[in-house]
């Protein structure tokens, strides 16, 4: 949708109030990073729970910040959340939704499994595929390249459908030695 001051395109994004503030920052600094990074200007509407951003640049940075205000509002740090605005970098968003009605015990279920004890499951995944997982509301949020992405997301799915974190942690281990030969070759490449 186009507006008539000299944005070049809107959008808005949900993002939960207690995470608004994280969006803006300590006087306005995570705002102003994501403005400066993603050439646009964001209105916050702290009510409502509501990001509006304008583009002001590059349709493909103002669509990259629009992914670090998703980020952000799915419980990624800022410093995280910047991460997309490096190259190849990317947001996945699975809702658990899809697996169980909202509110549901079996959610909490899913979360605990993704998570781990003591965070385990999150950080073996997150270390074996060099991405970042956030478990928050009824998703789980994954940052990364494409491949760390790819694995990551495959992983939380296999745990979501009641694999054994044993069999998870083998397909991560076999994937992550991929994962290391492909980023060696590309280095090389």
């Amino acid at each position: 949708m186009f507006t008539g001051d000299d944005s070049l395109y809107f959008d808005t994004v949900r993002v939960p109030r207690d995470r608004i503030s994280i969006v803006i920052g300590k006087d306005g600094s995570t705002k102003k990073r994501i403005e400066e990074n993603g050439e646009v200007k964001l209105t916050i509407d702290s009510n409502e729970g509501e990001v509006s951003i304008d583009q002001m640049g590059d349709a493909i940075k103002s669509s990259i910040a629009k992914s670090v205000v998703q980020a952000i509002g799915r419980g990624f740090n800022p410093e995280k959340a910047m991460l997309l605005f490096e190259d190849g970098m990317q947001l996945v968003i699975i809702s658990l939704r899809e697996f169980a009605k909202p509110g549901s015990s079996r959610i909490a279920q899913i979360k605990a499994r993704v998570i781990g004890t003591g965070g385990k499951t999150r950080t073996i995944i997150e270390e074996l595929t060099g991405s970042f997982i956030s478990v928050y509301g009824d998703t789980v949020s994954i940052i990364g390249d494409y491949l760390a992405v790819t694995y990551a997301e495959e992983a939380i799915n296999m745990i979501i459908n009641g694999k054994k974190h044993r069999t998870v942690y083998e397909f991560l281990e076999k994937k992550a030695r991929e994962l290391r030969f492909r980023r060696i070759e590309e280095s090389f490449g």
